[in-house]
């Protein structure tokens, strides 16, 4: 991928609509790679994503619908929001069917879109680090628990198509105790915008 230019950000491809997450999480996990997210025009280049399945123990879905993660189990679409080890927000897509409980947790970002504002919110300068892991990205972009069930297709927020090919990587997903074996963390191979380095 090209690195982030100072002077002009990358062109915006078709707006994903929310049919697009109306398919197996491990299909749409990969094909987000290279895409671009925005919550009101802040953003960029989606560079991690890891998928999770209620038919594994990882998931929040896992034993069922709860207050927390109900928007889980659809319909597909729409963005579920929660509260990681009680410090900071990691935010999801939700894909499949209603009633499969399947969502894409975003991992991190390589910034291309209102870097000032994201560098305030973050109170620091380096690109890299600005959305380097789930909560850094959130805060970056000034997602909160009020962005919990929003639309991925209306604002504030908006998913554009990668625009170029991408090298699509797959391993095995950060920070879980269950399920570990499962290849399901998806990134653009050699970014230096990941949260964590892929092994080569």
């Amino acid at each position: 991928m090209a690195p982030v230019s100072k002077t002009s950000t990358p062109r915006l491809g078709k707006v994903l609509k929310r049919a697009f997450f109306d398919r197996d999480v491990r299909e749409v996990a990969p094909d987000l790679i290279g895409a671009t997210m925005l919550v009101d025009g802040v953003g960029g280049l989606i560079v991690e994503v890891e998928a999770y399945h209620h038919t594994e123990p990882a998931a929040h879905s896992f034993n069922g619908p709860t207050p927390r993660n109900q928007i889980m189990f659809g319909p597909p679409g729409y963005a579920y929001v929660y509260r990681s080890y009680g410090i900071h927000w990691c935010v999801n897509f939700v894909c499949e069917e209603a009633g499969s409980a399947a969502a894409v947790l975003i991992r991190a970002l390589e910034p291309t879109h209102g870097l000032a504002a994201m560098r305030r919110r973050r109170h620091l300068q380096d690109v890299h680090a600005l959305c380097s892991g789930p909560g850094k990205l959130t805060e970056a972009l000034g997602i909160t628990i009020a962005h919990n069930t929003l639309p991925l297709d209306r604002p504030p927020i908006a998913l554009h198509a990668r625009t170029e090919d991408v090298e699509v990587v797959a391993g095995i997903r950060i920070g879980i105790t269950k399920a570990v074996e499962l290849p399901w963390r998806y990134g653009v191979r050699g970014s230096k915008f990941l949260s964590k380095p892929f092994p080569k």
